[in-house]
């Protein structure tokens, strides 16, 4: 791998592993001091933040795709009109998102979850200002979507830290200054989103040079885009409900305070992702243009890619599942490691094909297919949920991680053997 890659890859480690350092340490005493189920709450919110980011219908990866094919064809002309327009929708988009949730915060707080009728309200308060956030998550989607493009791995991972460490940081902050509403720490979250997305505003007239945004917007260039992106939003509504489906219907079917037994190990465990997904994020733009101007240099690239993420991640799994009733008992206590160390055992199966799969399926997206990770996302997901709800019914909390492990097992093999014979990279 050439150096700037390798740099882009380290820049987007710290990005995503400062903050993961942060909740290693925050969690425990949130926890501790807002209650099991509150902090199940919480990671709900977090969830869904993440989740209807998706209402940016895939013009984050678009936006990079598109940028980075002008810029290796030398078309500078043309991207401030496709940075203009995909912004644009991406707002319009992520207001959609807000109301869509804001209108669902009643059902989900008193209806859907099983939340204690204690906790209902706060629950409501707080999915509506969740909702609140959505728009800013999805513009900071698009604007590093473009930043991407432009592969400033530094100055996305610099916010990212920003963002991150304020994820973690300011409700273990608001609970140690007394405020251990749920409400106030959800709104010190929006709050953070919102000062993020004007920081990442303000890298853009540096990156698009002296035509700045003055490109007129234009619906070809939408149209454009969610040739692409409309695909990529297929992907981003079942592959996140796919991570996250497991955890809600936890809450469903077993009530809302078994669900942090669950999420905090996978949580944790699920972020030793940033390892291929650090690699995959620097590879994208990269392999975009190199798909189109040398596709021999493209192979080469994509498989010591692969290479890389088998050889790193296989020690870091091993390791994981040989300690992981120890390092649950020593971070959380005997209740947590009795009840979750099988779980992470069977997720670190998961996580290494899972990680795999990160190459393959950016490699696609790359060649401008994201049509077929959409139709395989769609395929799993028809066999997976059915499946999930067995496997709760069968073998309670393990019963999801099996479910989750056999799933990214399938989706691995599938976008392998997908690459290989129709794009042609091995």
């Amino acid at each position: 791998m050439s150096l700037s890659l390798k740099r882009n890859t380290i820049w987007n480690l710290i990005g995503t592993g400062l903050p993961l350092l942060m909740g290693v340490f925050t969690i425990p005493y949130l926890v501790r001091h807002l209650g099991v189920e509150a902090f199940g709450i919480l990671t709900l919110v977090w969830t869904l933040i993440g989740y209807f980011s998706l209402f940016d219908f895939g013009l984050g990866r678009a936006l990079t795709q598109q940028v980075a094919s002008s810029l290796a064809h030398q078309d500078h002309r043309s991207i401030p009109a496709i940075v203009k327009s995909g912004l644009l929708f991406t707002f319009v988009t992520g207001l959609i998102g807000g109301l869509v949730l804001a209108v669902a915060a009643h059902p989900l707080a008193y209806t859907i979850l099983k939340v204690a009728k204690t906790l209902q309200h706060d629950t409501t308060i707080c999915l509506l200002l969740a909702a609140f956030g959505i728009p800013f998550t999805t513009l900071t989607a698009g604007v590093r979507g473009v930043l991407e493009a432009y592969e400033d791995f530094k100055s996305i991972n610099m916010l990212r830290i920003v963002l991150g460490v304020a994820n973690f940081g300011l409700p273990a902050v608001a609970v140690f200054c007394g405020y251990t509403s749920l409400a106030a720490i959800v709104a010190t979250l929006i709050a953070a989103r919102a000062v993020v997305l004007l920081l990442h505003f303000q890298l853009l007239p540096s990156r698009l040079g002296r035509h700045g945004l003055s490109g007129a917007i234009s619906f070809a260039r939408i149209k454009a885009l969610l040739s692409f992106g409309a695909w990529m939003t297929v992907s981003n509504i079942i592959s996140p409900l796919m991570v996250t489906a497991d955890r809600f219907i936890i809450a469903a079917i077993l009530g809302t305070g078994m669900v942090a037994y669950y999420t905090v190990p996978f949580e944790m465990l699920i972020r030793l992702l940033i390892l291929p997904g650090a690699l995959t994020a620097a590879l994208f733009p990269r392999l975009t243009a190199l798909i189109r101007v040398d596709k021999t240099m493209a192979a080469s690239l994509y498989k010591k890619s692969l290479k890389a993420i088998a050889m790193v991640m296989l020690p870091c799994c091993l390791a994981v599942a040989a300690l992981s009733h120890w390092g649950l008992f020593i971070w959380l206590g005997a209740e947590f490691a009795e009840k979750g160390w099988m779980i992470v055992l069977t997720l670190s199966i998961g996580l290494f094909f899972n990680a795999i799969a990160h190459a393959p399926f950016a490699a696609i997206q790359a060649a401008g297919n994201p049509k077929k990770t959409a139709q395989f996302h769609l395929m799993e997901f028809v066999i997976y949920v059915p499946f999930l709800f067995v496997a709760l019914h069968l073998f309670g909390l393990l019963g999801a991680a099996i479910a989750w492990t056999i799933r990214v097992l399938m989706d691995a093999m599938l976008l392998l053997f997908y690459v290989r014979k129709n794009i042609g990279l091995v």
